[in-house]
């Protein structure tokens, strides 16, 4: 009997010191940051090679521009998006109600004379009511963000315009950020050095984000979050 008591006390041992260690391995693993598919770089697609014919200096499928405007326009070209994002919104809203309502009702009168009980009048009534609300808000919000990011080409529109996507994965010792955007830009608003600014994107989809131990230091809790949901009733 001691020895099956035993047993069970070294097995649960075991067991502990197993989840401690995965514990303790789980907390020491840094957050990567992991790619996401919808803005994955585009490659072109290769083209096999046309059969070389003998008897001619020209070989076509070989051929190479020397004065070929060198913009991005093509599917899995790369073009650099230069972020300039500011926004600053604010909006305040104030109101206030009164009302107030007073009736009086006079002591009835039978033959010229009130109506008395013991003296005191009755069938008289009055009714004072009065309220009154107050309400007042204030909203501010500005956000910032600056930098480059690489993107590719990844359709060309009937109309000319590029369809561009991509991605910048940052892995830092206590964590991990990214930054993904994509959209539609024209041809005409890429400058010579294949860049354009984030303003010219439309349809613009920036994120940007992060994981690891300084993301989520600054999240609530859950316990925090249900407290200042709208469900919380007080």
């Amino acid at each position: 009997m001691m020895n099956i008591k035993t047993c069970q006390k070294q097995n649960v041992l075991k067991i502990s010191a197993l989840m401690m260690g995965v514990l303790l391995s789980a907390c020491s693993t840094t957050h990567q940051a992991v790619s996401d598919p919808d803005f994955a770089p585009v490659r072109p697609v290769s083209s096999q090679p046309l059969p070389i014919s003998d008897g001619a200096i020209y070989k076509a499928g070989f051929n190479v521009s020397l004065f070929e405007d060198i913009r991005a326009h093509r599917v899995g070209d790369v073009i650099t998006i230069i972020l300039q994002e500011r926004t600053n919104a604010r909006k305040s809203a104030s109101t206030t109600t009164k009302k107030d309502s007073e009736i009086a009702l006079a002591v009835p009168t039978v033959f010229g004379k009130g109506i008395l009980h013991r003296g005191n009048p009755i069938l008289s009534a009055s009714v004072d009511a009065s309220r009154s609300f107050a309400g007042e808000g204030d909203s501010q919000q500005s956000n910032s963000l600056t930098g480059r990011i690489s993107v590719t080409v990844a359709e060309v529109l009937a109309n000319g315009n590029l369809v561009v996507r991509g991605e910048k994965l940052l892995t830092l010792n206590q964590g991990s950020e990214h930054v993904r955007i994509s959209g539609i830009i024209r041809i005409a608003d890429v400058t010579p050095d294949n860049t354009v600014q984030s303003s010219q994107v439309a349809n613009a989809k920036i994120i940007y984000g992060g994981q690891g131990v300084l993301a989520e230091s600054n999240t609530k809790g859950w316990l925090q979050r249900v407290f200042d949901s709208s469900w919380w009733p007080f």
